[in-house]
């Protein structure tokens, strides 16, 4: 197995993309640590291999520094470190007041930052590397989501320095998402009329499952991708179907004339 006998810690590892990659990583051989404030409501578990779970909550500096202090004790190494941990409810920018969209962007930048730097100590003994997980909105408008979106691209430059600052003991690279389905897509897109509305605007034709994302991270993890540092790694199913095209009447003609 590629990651056989490595330790990895993803952070918000309990549900969802962050789940599905957890149980990628078990697979592949590692032994994977999860952090989340909660514990999940079953083990995250693959192939008859159990994620290790520890509470905690990532905005607690303190909190962070003991984390990793733990792992270093119980393992003696980090190989791989997921950022996954983040996400934004929708909330338009006049409502709600700075503070809340201030809180959007520390957990998705400031967190990320956070637990990188306390965790780079046992990574660059290990000549591990790093997973930032990115996003689609980093790159185009984010209506509704735009702190959220503002903190991505901060996330994607961050790990772009990041991996020449930390050459060449750590690589670190960003998995910029699409959409992905997970237990609380009901909440973003509606009922499974809605999601599936959704999915046929993908060119793949459906939104991404957490193994699609954990399958990315296995690779950037392994040896295979030992000489990929300071990435992005679009994993959008082949984005999203400009809306021009759907608008514009001259392409529906010219498709109308060949059919008659």
């Amino acid at each position: 197995m590629e990651l056989d006998g490595r330790v990895a810690v993803v952070t918000g590892g309990t549900r969802g993309v962050g789940a599905g990659i957890a149980r990628a990583l078990l697979g592949a051989g590692a032994r994977v640590i999860v952090c989340a404030r909660r514990p999940p409501d079953t083990p995250v578990a693959e192939g008859g291999r159990e994620a290790f779970f520890v509470p905690v909550d990532l905005r607690e500096p303190a909190a962070v520094g003991a984390f990793f202090a733990e792992v270093g004790e119980r393992y003696g190494r980090l190989d791989v470190l997921v950022n996954n941990a983040g996400g934004t409810p929708y909330r338009l920018l006049g409502e709600g007041g700075a503070e809340r969209h201030a809180r959007v962007v520390e957990l998705n930048l400031t967190v990320p930052l956070r637990v990188s730097l306390a965790a780079h100590g046992l990574l660059r003994a290990a000549r591990g590397s790093v997973v930032m997980i990115g996003s689609v909105s980093a790159t185009r408008p984010s209506p509704g989501t735009a702190a959220y979106g503002a903190a991505k691209a901060g996330l994607e430059n961050l790990a772009r320095s990041m991996a020449v600052e930390w050459a060449p003991y750590v690589r670190v690279n960003t998995l910029v998402l699409g959409m992905v389905r997970t237990e609380l897509s009901h909440l973003h897109y509606g009922d499974e009329d809605g999601i599936a509305a959704v999915a046929r605007t993908v060119p793949l034709g459906r939104l991404a499952d957490p193994s699609d994302v954990g399958e990315a991270v296995v690779f950037l993890a392994s040896d295979r991708a030992g000489y990929i540092s300071g990435a992005s790694l679009l994993v959008h199913g082949g984005g999203e179907r400009p809306a021009f095209l759907e608008a514009a009447t001259v392409n529906h003609a010219a498709t109308a004339d060949k059919e008659s």
